[in-house]
């Protein structure tokens, strides 16, 4: 049998026709950047991350940068990430000309461990952007309390947890901002390249919608230096029909995680720790298995597709040579890149690809 790790077509070909008609209007219309199906999206997800605002872009990347530049992050000041997570986390600090400080991971949740954060806090530290890594919520309660006494700014990197929860309270409603990716093959993915920005904040909110088209309210007219960050109406258009069933991708999603749980218990393998307080979305299902990248390929060699985030913590990338960390600095960030393992979660998958997956697991693990 093949899984692969992820297959966009069971979920595109079930609601191929909505889509079509919802990009046909779009493209009938010929208002194919930012204008009503960019603004009636941005109402529905808003209500959906129950905040007052989301405001559309066109990455994930660009929502990072753009909330950053809007909350006045510059050179010479420091943000507070992990060194585990995707690039654009602490590329877009340094795209700023602001110092990407790297915390420290809980070696459970991958996400960053509150309890190593005010090690990290210098003078010139201005905010901290906690990644909910793989679909759960960082300790956001402890993180924002950290932040509270020393008087920074909070953003949360919610481009793998769209819906996903920490008290009842879904991801992008705990810190001054929330940032989103819609790339293809998020829980929420777009037609190509999208991303979002939620915020309870008015001002934050107006800062941004003018940051992404250069700065302009009206035509010609700039107050800010901002960039360009729009979303096309076409995307928008995708979003708006896919938002209609994300929740019931997410139960499929949790579904299969309970079944992978239950057949990989024990053993040598560690399966995902979920914090009691959150309810996960599993953008990622990761593994800790010893001899990672031999079990890898015994899985390729039986027809499991997985994949490794991440391999190359970002504290020890040739980019970042500059910032003087090396190897040692957050060992269980580097354990993390040695062990990790992803295997295939998407809500199409059948109980019987499923069993089959952990089986060869289990097999490529004697």
């Amino acid at each position: 049998m093949e899984v692969k790790l992820l297959d966009l077509q069971g979920q595109y070909l079930p609601i191929r026709n909505e889509i079509r008609r919802a990009m046909d209007e779009a493209c009938d219309a010929q208002a194919l950047i930012l204008g009503p199906h960019v603004e009636k999206f941005e109402r529905k997800l808003a209500a959906y991350c129950g905040t007052k605002h989301a405001i559309g872009v066109s990455s994930g990347t660009d929502a990072l940068l753009c909330v950053l530049m809007a909350i006045g992050i510059k050179a010479g000041d420091e943000v507070i990430c992990p060194s585990f997570t995707f690039f654009a986390t602490a590329g877009s600090i340094a795209r700023l000309g602001a110092t990407p400080v790297f915390g420290e991971i809980d070696p459970g949740t991958f996400n960053l461990d509150p309890g190593r954060l005010e090690e990290k806090i210098t003078p010139r530290t201005r905010a901290i952007l906690p990644v909910h890594l793989f679909g759960q919520l960082a300790d956001m309660e402890a993180i924002n309390a950290i932040a509270s006494r020393h008087g920074l700014k909070v953003i949360e990197d919610a481009a793998q947890a769209i819906g996903a929860k920490r008290h009842g309270k879904p991801a992008c409603g705990h810190g001054l901002a929330g940032c989103l990716s819609f790339y293809p093959t998020k829980n929420l993915g777009a037609f190509g390249d999208a991303g979002a920005i939620c915020t309870d904040d008015d001002d934050l909110a107006e800062t941004c919608r003018l940051l992404r088209v250069h700065g302009s309210g009206h035509q010609y007219h700039h107050k800010l230096i901002g960039g360009m960050f729009r979303m096309a109406a076409i995307q928008a258009a995708v979003l708006a029909v896919k938002l209609k069933y994300l929740d019931q991708w997410h139960e499929g999603r949790r579904r299969n995680a309970r079944l992978y749980d239950e057949l990989l218990a024990g053993g040598k393998i560690v399966t995902p720790k979920i914090d009691d307080a959150n309810w996960s979305v599993y953008n990622q299902y990761v593994i800790r298995v010893p001899d990672r990248d031999n079990v890898r390929q015994r899985l390729a060699d039986r027809g499991v597709g997985t994949a490794v985030y991440y391999p190359i913590p970002l504290h020890v990338q040739e980019c970042f040579a500059y910032l003087g960390t090396k190897q040692g600095d957050l060992p269980e960030t580097e354990r993390a890149c040695h062990e990790v393992l992803a295997l295939p979660i998407y809500p199409e998958l059948s109980q019987e690809q499923v069993r089959y997956v952990a089986e060869q697991v289990l097999e490529a693990m004697r």
